[in-house]
């Protein structure tokens, strides 16, 4: 918002901030504020408020300014997420900041339902003869997959806490798996240089899909507000080649050969760009229409490892909710909305809806992860030339990056054995997280962006709180390496699987 709306909104936001005043407690003198979206932005809201208020009336003023009555808010001073129940005046004291002078007040939305961190192991699965690679949850949460070295893929029930059905049919491990964003199919990709399409029941969808002449290593969807029922996936493969897919067809309608390395990620954007990453350090962004080559992105200077949206929360959900029922966050199952009645126009306005409203924070940004150490972030917005920024910090490769639901952090692991904490806006570091002693293979955050996720070689996943940069959760129980792990939507459900050949899963 431009500062003349600024201003008029200001004055409409007078007599909130009015009465936010009378109901402060210890009102003193007035500062000079700036509500400032989370966004990016520099424009904002200029108040003067009480030095009494905290931040149940910062959010009654912020609520009357933007019209919405019930919306939750996370309120930041210095980078630093204000207490609840500590004033304003006391937080600009605590970090030494003039009164006398403009208060920047960082905004940004709240999940509309809490995630309690989950605190024990309420199944360990056997099944898997070999090693869990991969590990993923349907759109809705209420599937789990995993894909493992013993050449099948299982699907598993959440419920019981029990295998449902064991997916055979390929000859060679299992490297990577995907849910379609409706939930309806999972493809699974192998070392055989196969794919193969299975429904949510875990049915094959016909014969094997001869996708690569070496490995599969990545898969991704379409999104699916840009096309309902989901219909095409890309793959990215080791013979440097990137596929996409009609995936009931089985016939490939693009195939992309510009990279000269073995393709390791690819990631389909919300704007219908298709990103991919490769081991000779490029990263290429695609015309999924045509299939030409859109930008071809430097700046690494060893093999890219992982890419990772702003909007990947969005794009994974499609048309389902995370947790339509706020009570029901955190319960042993998670929670979503069925898609069988819906239509494919119904289903593509759901997803637009959920996407727009990601986009809206910031707009689509990228982060590509490598083994020289670091970490580039890029818009995807518009022409692509160069990043952002470029995030240092980790001592040894960065071998998997993650945005928050909300697109506002961004977490990145590597053998370093840390988990690092980013802006992930501005690429601005914020913390690095230390506990494991061993190298740190993924990190997930849960869906409130309250708290966040990592599985390492030490054969433990830890549970660090956002806001205080603080271990919540030590899990222990794996007697080997995490090797993978996944949160499911509503968060009240985390699955892990590695070296020891189980599945475990963990709850409140």
């Amino acid at each position: 918002m431009g500062e003349s709306g600024a201003g008029t909104m200001a004055e409409a936001g007078r007599a909130p901030a009015a009465q936010a005043g009378r109901e402060a407690s210890g009102a003193g003198h007035t500062i000079l504020v700036r509500l400032t979206p989370g966004d990016g932005s520099t424009s904002g809201h200029p108040l003067d408020l009480p030095s009494g208020v905290t931040t149940r009336e910062l959010s009654v003023v912020l609520n009357s300014l933007l019209g919405d009555e019930t919306r939750p808010w996370a309120f930041y001073v210095s980078e630093e997420e204000m207490d609840a129940g500590v004033t304003l005046g006391d937080t600009v004291t605590k970090f030494k900041l003039s009164s006398e002078s403009m208060v920047e007040v960082v905004y940004k939305p709240q999940a509309v339902f809490r995630v309690r961190p989950v605190s024990r192991c309420t199944g360990t699965i056997a099944g898997h003869t070999a090693s869990v690679l991969s590990v993923q949850f349907s759109p809705c949460g209420r599937r789990l997959a995993s894909g493992s070295g013993d050449n099948s893929v299982r699907l598993w029930d959440i419920n019981t806490q029990t295998p449902e059905k064991t997916l055979l049919g390929h000859s060679n491990w299992i490297l990577c798996i995907a849910w379609s964003p409706d939930g309806r199919y999972l493809m699974s990709g192998s070392m055989d240089g196969e794919m193969r399409l299975w429904t949510a029941k875990g049915d094959a969808v016909g014969g094997p899909i001869k996708a690569h002449k070496k490995w599969v290593n990545s898969l991704c969807w379409e999104p699916l507000h840009l096309a309902a029922p989901a219909a095409r996936v890309a793959s990215g493969g080791k013979d440097g080649v990137v596929k996409v897919w009609d995936a009931v067809g089985k016939r490939a309608v693009l195939s992309l050969t510009s990279h000269s390395g073995s393709v390791t990620c690819v990631r389909w954007g919300g704007s219908g760009k298709l990103f991919s990453a490769s081991q000779d350090r490029a990263i290429i962004v695609w015309d999924t229409t045509t299939g030409a080559v859109l930008a071809q992105l430097g700046g690494h200077a060893h093999w890219v490892n992982a890419l990772a949206l702003s909007t990947d929360y969005a794009l994974r959900l499609g048309c389902h909710d995370a947790a339509p029922d706020p009570a029901t966050a955190g319960s042993k199952r998670a929670r979503g909305t069925s898609v069988d009645e819906m239509s494919g126009e119904e289903m593509r306005s759901a997803a637009l809806k959920q996407y727009s409203a990601a986009a809206a924070r910031g707009g689509e940004r990228m982060a590509s992860c490598s083994d020289d150490f670091t970490v580039l972030l890029w818009s995807t917005e518009g022409t692509i030339k160069s990043p952002i920024a470029k995030l240092t910090g980790h001592q040894q490769p960065v071998n998997h990056v993650a945005f928050s639901p909300d697109g506002t952090l961004l977490a990145s692991t590597s053998f370093d054995k840390s988990v690092r904490l980013w802006n992930g806006v501005t690429g601005k570091f914020i913390a690095a997280l230390r506990d494991h002693v061993g190298a740190v293979y993924q990190a997930r955050f849960s869906g409130d962006n309250a708290m966040v996720l990592s599985c390492s070689s030490d054969s433990t996943l830890k549970i660090w709180n956002i806001r205080t940069k603080k271990l919540v959760r030590d899990l222990t129980g794996h007697a080997d390496e995490v090797f993978a792990a996944d949160w499911s939507s509503d968060g009240g459900v985390v699955a892990s699987g590695g070296r020891d050949k189980v599945l475990k899963i963990w709850q409140c």
